[in-house]
């Protein structure tokens, strides 16, 4: 009879998922400690037959369009950072694919995301890859330059797709039929590979970055504005990566008398940063923005949206790192009466009754962290 130390060695370097056949061969094993360990893989089984269930879940696009040809994903990383490009991935998968624990690459672990991309690589039918650098941002702005990324991306696969899974946008200029989905990355197994092999591609890349340029913490903060990273662009100015449609003059200090007249308009520059992103965060979730800094006597409103049959007044604070406090305590009783005042003046001039079914969302960002709240507030 093989020794408890024996079993577990035997369990611990087996490489598969699937524990049946030990749990079969050591369930009647009378011994307490075989009983624990056959307890754990039971455990293990389960979860491994309810991951099973939720990538199958996460086909249904797929499946829906498979009779046509090759069914492609579609995903981007890096619209937001200061630094950097912005990569995009098209990636083709192999039907009824048995990849595990393909998600939003935003939810995995840095680990958990290069041991999935090693298999999306090993078992996808093509992957094309595209990359728009900082200077051509600069032109173009981010929301061009994503779709540049994303057409050299479906170029530069190794075949063509009959249809396009895409991370809730449609693509210009693309002659391919397109499927853009809400929250793509949660609902397609194309789209969460192309979300993952993205990240980890240009998370590499700026890793490479940091060892040209170690000042400002690239390999760290992969180019978001991290308290580190705004401190080293004030020390140092931008680098050659830097988006310079992004930074505003976050290296022009401020003067004894206060703030300087770029200073100040660096402040409304990175405000404008951070509302295209929680813009475009709200837009990936389904809300259609109708207006941006609307103003009227009594205040500003950052987005106006709408959900459904809700008109959406969102509020959005940044912080750059947590000593500042969490964003949201920005949004004081007194700043809610103000957007109540605003929200008031908007629907007046709009012709719109008083009565208008409203809400009042806030969106908080600290550091490269996004936190949006619905019904922050009640009126």
């Amino acid at each position: 009879m093989k020794s408890i130390a024996a079993i577990r060695e035997e369990i611990e370097h087996y490489e598969g998922m699937d524990y049946r056949q030990y749990i079969l061969e050591y369930q009647d094993d009378p011994r307490s400690g075989v009983q624990k360990l056959v307890e754990g893989l039971k455990k293990k089984e389960k979860a491994l037959q309810e991951e099973i269930r939720r990538t199958e879940s996460l086909k249904q696009y797929e499946h829906l369009y498979e009779q046509l040809g090759y069914v492609c994903g579609i995903d981007e990383v890096g619209r937001g950072p200061l630094a950097g490009p912005v990569v995009a991935c098209a990636v083709i998968l192999p039907r009824d694919t048995d990849i595990l624990y393909l998600d939003d690459s935003k939810k995995l672990s840095p680990g958990k995301r290069e041991m999935l991309c090693e298999r999306i690589r090993e078992k996808a039918v093509a992957i094309g890859l595209g990359q728009v650098e900082a200077e051509r941002i600069d032109q173009i702005n981010i929301l061009n330059a994503t779709y540049e990324a994303m057409r050299q991306a479906i170029r530069n696969l190794s075949v063509r797709p009959a249809v396009l899974l895409n991370d809730a946008v449609t693509i210009p200029e693309v002659d391919i039929p397109q499927i853009p989905i809400i929250k793509g990355d949660q609902k397609s197994v194309s789209i969460a590979a192309a979300s993952i092999v993205a990240k980890v591609t240009r998370d590499r890349l700026m890793t490479e970055y940091d060892q040209i340029m170690p000042e400002y913490g690239f390999a760290q903060n992969k180019g978001y504005g991290s308290r580190m990273h705004i401190e080293a662009l004030e020390r140092y100015g931008p680098s050659p990566i830097h988006r310079r449609s992004f930074i505003g003059n976050f290296s022009l200090p401020d003067t004894e008398d206060g703030p300087t007249a770029a200073a100040r308009e660096n402040k409304r520059t990175v405000g404008s940063l951070y509302e295209e992103q929680a813009a475009e965060y709200l837009e990936k979730n389904g809300l259609r923005i109708l207006e941006r800094n609307f103003r009227s006597h009594a205040g500003e409103i950052d987005l106006i949206a709408r959900d459904g049959e809700y008109l959406v007044f969102v509020e959005v604070k940044y912080r750059r790192d947590s000593t500042q406090g969490e964003a949201l305590e920005a949004i004081t009783p007194a700043k809610q009466k103000t957007i109540l005042k605003v929200a008031g003046a908007y629907l007046t001039l709009h012709h719109m009754s008083l009565q208008t079914p409203c809400r009042f969302d806030a969106v908080g960002i600290n550091g490269d962290q996004l936190v949006w709240v619905r019904d922050a507030f009640q009126a």
